[in-house]
């Protein structure tokens, strides 16, 4: 408690912001570790636009998603509460129902891009949504207008996927309607478990010789429909004139970004943009292969950072030098996750969430413990490092502090307002953090100590021991049933 107390009065002794930043950028990787980039220390895949902003900026090595998994991470960096505080916050599939507050539904519900829109902020999400689409009364309606989508949970512009690169539909939804959409060629999507859909459904077992080498399915549940010659989770027909081609994804992505910064005219500007980088499928463009020692999967880790370049370049030159920009990932690393692309030869000899173990879907430290980089030119100390303890979650709080938008009460319920952490002013981070799993144990941090909650409890300090190779509960016995009680509190009632 004296520790909250403390953080509480240094954030808010703190000097006021005599100006708002007029552009805040979230750019969002996607399965990106903790030890993927030569920021943080793996030599082999080159990242000189992240090297750049570290430079600039403060480096964050104790900093978490929500989760080790992506869709209830986006969830609580948006909303500013742990997913588990909504049943049914899992990996969603490409017809799911929002599962974000839409705006008006009540003054506890508000969002991250709500809160930034009252601020003045003309708010965009590009990217990766993976959050759901329309209310879920029947099937969403791919060649109509499909409501609700981003724009009614805060975002004035959105140009998204809607799941995943490997689940249909391989679309992009630009502001509730699909983009480049030939009203001939309707759209169908269908999550059925059947192995083809349609009589002439083209699928990783019907035409394997359509597959790109790097596009071959490694699971069942990546081997339905094939697109631009790799095999998605789930049916679909139709749509021809509105798909992606994975090679170019980044780039579109990255120039509607260039051109949301080029079109906002100087006006306050809030973008989050989730890159698909490096989540599987990986198909890099032709111009990043080769471009890392480590496979396509390192090549499209280069790929990423090109489009961080680009972004950042686009705000210098629109006018907004003064850009809060904030780097990180939303959960840590896999090597290989559904396809046979390379990435599991490729990796072998390295570990990812380096020095750390586990990664995606665990709750070892790997799994949550990503990279996390944030520049403000004239706030953030260029060249920083910052140990504190943080989660993606306290972003709803401390950038309405940033921004002077107020809280309503009942909102962003787990987010802590730690603005002067986010800002490199201090190391007094959170004293706790549930690590929610994707299924199994959770995990719970106190300080350095760590906490899995198994049957047998797990208990390692990681100060010196960061891989978790020593557990320490027979030594701490009572250490071990504090953190226990601690976590069952928090999480009582909850359901995965």
């Amino acid at each position: 408690m004296k520790r909250i107390i403390l953080i509480f009065i240094l954030c808010l002794v703190a000097p006021a912001f005599a100006a708002k930043p007029r552009a805040v950028v979230i750019f969002y990787a996607d399965d990106l570790g903790y030890g993927d980039t030569s920021v943080y220390g793996q030599p082999k895949v080159p990242t000189a636009n992240l090297e750049a902003l570290a430079r600039e900026g403060c480096r964050f090595m104790d900093a978490h998603s929500a989760t080790p998994i992506c869709t209830p991470s986006r969830f609580s960096l948006l909303t500013g509460r742990y997913a588990f505080r909504r049943p049914g916050t899992r990996i969603l599939d490409g017809d799911a129902k929002l599962i974000l507050p839409v705006e008006g539904s009540g003054e506890e519900n508000v969002t991250l891009p709500v809160l930034m829109k009252r601020a003045g902020y003309r708010t965009a999400a590009i990217g990766k949504w993976h959050l759901g689409l329309g209310d879920g009364e029947g099937a969403i309606d791919w060649n109509g207008e499909i409501k609700p989508s981003p724009r009614e949970t805060g975002f004035d512009h959105s140009f998204v996927m809607a799941a995943t690169a490997d689940r249909v539909p391989c679309v992009f939804i630009e502001n509730g309607t699909v983009a480049g959409l030939d009203k001939d060629d309707p759209i169908e999507v269908s999550y059925d478990s059947v192995e083809r859909k349609w009589s002439d459904e083209i699928t990783a077992r019907t035409n394997p010789e359509l597959l790109k080498e790097w596009g071959r399915p490694s699971d069942r549940q990546h081997d339905k429909t094939i697109i631009d010659g790799i095999s998605r989770i789930g049916h679909m027909r139709g749509g021809e004139a509105s798909r992606w081609k994975d090679q170019d994804l980044a780039d579109r992505i990255t120039a509607e970004a260039e051109a949301f910064i080029r079109e906002a005219a100087g006006e306050p500007i809030f973008l989050y943009f989730a890159t698909n980088d490096i989540h599987v499928p990986r198909d890099p463009n032709m111009r990043f292969r080769g471009k890392s020692g480590l496979g396509i999967r390192g090549d499209a880790t280069v790929q990423m950072d090109d489009s961080l370049g680009r972004i950042r370049k686009a705000l210098k030159e629109n006018g907004y030098e003064d850009a809060l920009f904030i780097f990180t990932s939303d959960n840590g690393p896999k090597v290989s996750d559904g396809y046979e692309d390379g990435a599991r030869d490729a990796w072998a000899e390295e570990n990812p969430a380096a020095p750390f173990t586990g990664g995606k879907y665990t709750v070892r430290e790997g799994g949550t413990r990503i990279p996390m980089i944030v520049a403000w030119p004239g706030h953030v100390r260029p060249g920083t490092v910052n140990r504190a303890l943080i989660s993606q979650t306290d972003f709803a709080r401390s950038l309405a502090k940033i921004v002077g938008a107020d809280v309503p009460d009942g909102a962003c319920s787990d987010s802590q307002e730690l603005s002067c952490v986010i800002l490199g002013e201090s190391e007094k981070g959170r004293e706790s953090l549930v690590e929610q799993p994707a299924w199994g144990p959770w995990g719970y941090r106190k300080g350095a100590w760590k906490l899995i909650d198994t049957p047998e409890p797990q208990l390692y300090f990681l100060d010196d021991d960061p891989a978790e190779s020593r557990n320490l509960a027979a030594e701490h016995p009572a250490k071990a049933d504090e953190l226990r009680s601690e976590l069952r509190g928090l999480t009582r009632g909850a359901r995965l």
